[in-house]
């Protein structure tokens, strides 16, 4: 009676061991599988930016033949060409910084500055029969309109991703590895209304 009684406290001893290494292994588990979708969060977040990027970049690649085109008009704006112009020019910082808010608000303002700068340029435009007549500068038209609808997409997918990366960083206990391992807060590309809204270059 008494061997069984030993045997049955080994046996009782035993289960709440692997009892105990079965909710250790789950923790450590469930650990890193948080770790895991904190690191692919983040790199879906900056995938995301770096695609706003590529669509800005487009933009910055198609002002110059734009400006070219459009000052062999006679008499054509001046302010206006030299306004998009250094627009584009202040724009030249790369490698934003997402989890900086200067950094951020800086690069939104200066790309506000250019949509505004473009969206005058080609309400100007109106006013010259040559170039609404110009295929070259109809062409780079409807390319600048495409790709500032692609700006606003790739904007939008952004914030989408930021969102959802923030609010996994808030929950509990994804709080506690995030300050663990220094995952920080994304900024929201939260441009004006101006900035959001395509040129109008209907002619």
């Amino acid at each position: 009676m008494e061997n069984t009684t030993v045997e049955n406290k080994g046996n009782t001893k035993w289960i709440i061991r692997w009892i105990i290494i079965f909710i250790l292994v789950s923790i450590v588990g469930s650990f890193f599988w948080k770790y895991n979708n904190f690191v692919s969060m983040e790199e879906w977040v900056k995938t995301a930016w770096s695609q706003v990027e590529n669509q800005y970049q487009r933009r910055y690649d198609l002002i110059p033949n734009i400006v070219n085109t459009v000052k062999w008009e006679a008499n054509f704006e001046k302010s206006t060409l030299e306004a998009v112009t250094q627009a584009r020019a202040s724009a030249t910082k790369t490698n934003i910084n997402i989890n900086d808010a200067k950094e951020m608000a800086d690069y939104q303002k200066e790309q506000a500055w250019i949509s505004q700068a473009l969206s005058r340029l080609l309400v100007v435009s109106e006013n010259y029969p040559n170039l609404k007549a110009n295929k070259w500068f109809e062409d780079l038209r409807v390319t600048l309109e495409w790709t500032e609808n692609r700006i606003s997409t790739e904007r939008m997918r952004y914030n989408e991703k930021v969102q959802e990366f923030n609010t996994f960083i808030r929950q509990f206990p994804n709080n506690i590895i995030a300050s663990m391992f220094s995952f920080e807060k994304k900024n929201l590309f939260e441009a004006d209304i101006k900035a959001n809204e395509a040129p109008k270059v209907e002619f």
